[in-house]
């Protein structure tokens, strides 16, 4: 695939500071993309933009629970810019990890003012932004595997990311008549700063612990894998598929875990 596959696109990427969201802008930058990175992260962030360039990168700060903040960034981007064509939604949190029984609901609320509301706010601005212009835009969010099964996430972190589902596929049914694609991205554990200080592992550990409960074996998830797939939606190669929730798990998620007798040993 060409190498400028969003040339002379405009993307705005929550979380860019680090993890995930930082992969994707410095992908983006490389296929062609203008990225405004947004983040709480001041310092992290503008260290992300100097790499990539400020001919390719600016940044903005913006906390996705504040929807003044969330509409400025919209704002200064189309001001800086002029257009706004890609959305990537990736800011979030993994929230209180306290089984249902201790539950603190206050975290809850917490995990959910940015899992969820911080996704609808940015989806909300951004679409406005792109319908008042008609640009036929892509907005992309991050979901997790967490958003297809109970047990492999904490309680607030999982309901979140249910919840994250939910709105793409009712945005994807409510923005497709203006031409905007809305579509998730459903991880696995990728070693990233998120998950490795909520379970205080290092990387390597979390790696090994997510290539062990995987089907697909011989590859490590990394944060550009994720990058990749958030990039395929961006572009046009994706141009027909909207609501859609793309599963980086390396078949956890649809994979048998119970234990199997191997084929190659002889039965008594």
């Amino acid at each position: 695939m060409s190498q400028d596959r969003l040339q002379g696109k405009v993307a705005l990427i929550t979380g860019a500071a680090s993890g995930i969201g930082e992969e994707t802008a410095r992908l983006f930058a490389e296929k062609g993309a203008v990225v405004v990175v947004a983040d709480i992260q001041d310092s992290l962030a503008h260290a992300v933009v100097d790499s990539i360039g400020v001919h390719k990168a600016c940044f903005f700060h913006c906390d996705v629970t504040d929807e003044s903040q969330v509409e400025a960034a919209v704002n200064f981007t189309l001001l800086k810019y002029g257009t706004l064509d890609i959305l990537f939604s990736n800011a979030g949190i993994m929230g209180p990890l306290a089984p249902v029984l201790d539950l603190d609901l206050s975290l809850f609320d917490r995990t959910f003012a940015t899992n969820v509301r911080g996704v609808a706010a940015t989806i909300k601005h951004a679409a406005r932004a792109m319908v008042s212009r008609s640009i036929r835009g892509s907005i992309i969010c991050t979901a997790s595997v967490a958003s297809c099964l109970g047990g492999v996430g904490p309680l607030s972190y999982t309901a979140s990311k249910h919840a994250v589902l939910g709105i793409v596929r009712s945005a994807s049914s409510e923005l497709g008549v203006h031409g905007i694609r809305v579509n998730c991205i459903s991880p696995s554990g990728v070693s990233t700063p998120l998950p490795c200080k909520a379970y205080n592992l290092e990387p390597a550990q979390l790696e090994q612990a997510v290539t062990g409960i995987a089907c697909l074996k011989g590859i490590v998830l990394k944060p550009r894998h994720i990058a990749e797939a958030a990039l395929f939606f961006a572009s046009d190669e994706s141009a027909y598929i909207s609501g859609h929730n793309l599963v980086v798990d390396g078949g956890f998620t649809v994979g048998n875990h119970a234990p199997t007798v191997s084929t190659t040993t002889q039965a008594p």
